[in-house]
């Protein structure tokens, strides 16, 4: 689960120790290899491409009997569901019919075999988490400004959370990760938004959902203001490096 496009590109493409040279020296000693690489990292489409394109090459050239499988399969949960072992899987290989069950051999120990889903060819997976983050951004941002709005009246945010959990407004954010502080237990707003999803990754996670939505020319509206109050928010000393539901944090300290 590697956090950048750049870190990915170092690790699978390093001419010395990348896990590609670490294949072709294995295979220098022509004995049939049989790996599979799975990348669970939210990153850009087109470094899963590049290192998928890599990886065919490098397959091309083993040993007859051999099998080398790169498949991108990026994961939603958080850090609950980590220690939970209910994280959710969102796979992209080209090919499912002898890659996918393997695959999910090896991430149900993670998560929920339910929770483990084929997306499609390879970078489905990365499209697929890239649009459940965009989401997550803008609800994030949203609760946060409509949970203040509560605070800001006198209004018990517990209560207010139970209202909205039982109407119209409930999100993954206000029901598992709300963040106001002390609403709920154990999450990073009621550790001082320590753990969890870091804003610098948030807004740069759904930056890439705005290229995505550049590349299929579907228009979109709530994606630049939630970037600008990100960037606002992180480039804060008090909020870099938080949770990104620090935003609610931010907005209530706002004038």
């Amino acid at each position: 689960m590697l956090p950048t496009g750049d870190v990915v590109n170092d690790v699978y493409l390093d001419e010395t120790n990348g896990v590609l040279a670490g294949v072709q020296a294995a295979a220098a000693k022509g004995i049939p290899v049989n790996k599979l690489l799975v990348e669970c990292g939210t990153i850009e489409r087109a470094t899963i491409s590049n290192v998928g394109n890599a990886t065919s090459r490098v397959e091309k050239a083993l040993p007859q009997g051999s099998a080398l499988n790169f498949v991108d399969a990026p994961v939603s949960g958080g850090p609950n569901g980590a220690s939970n072992g209910t994280l959710a899987f969102m796979v992209g290989t080209d090919r499912p019919e002898s890659v996918f069950e393997p695959v999910k051999m090896y991430l149900v120990h993670m998560g929920k075999e339910s929770g483990i889903f084929l997306c499609g060819e390879l970078g489905a997976g990365v499209a697929f988490k890239i649009i459940n983050n965009y989401i997550s951004a803008v609800a994030s941002l949203a609760s946060s400004e409509a949970l203040n709005i509560g605070v800001k009246l006198g209004l018990d945010p517990k209560r207010l959370t139970d209202v909205i959990n039982a109407s119209g407004g409930q999100t993954w954010i206000t029901s598992n990760i709300n963040p106001v502080p002390g609403v709920q237990p154990n999450v990073p707003s009621s550790r001082n938004y320590e753990g969890g999803f870091r804003i610098e990754l948030c807004k740069k996670v759904l930056e890439m959902g705005s290229d995505l939505a550049k590349e299929a020319n579907a228009r979109t509206i709530l994606d630049k203001p939630t970037i600008a109050a990100f960037e606002e928010a992180s480039s804060d000393a008090r909020y870099t490096g938080k949770d990104a539901r620090v935003v609610y944090k931010w907005l209530s300290e706002s004038t």
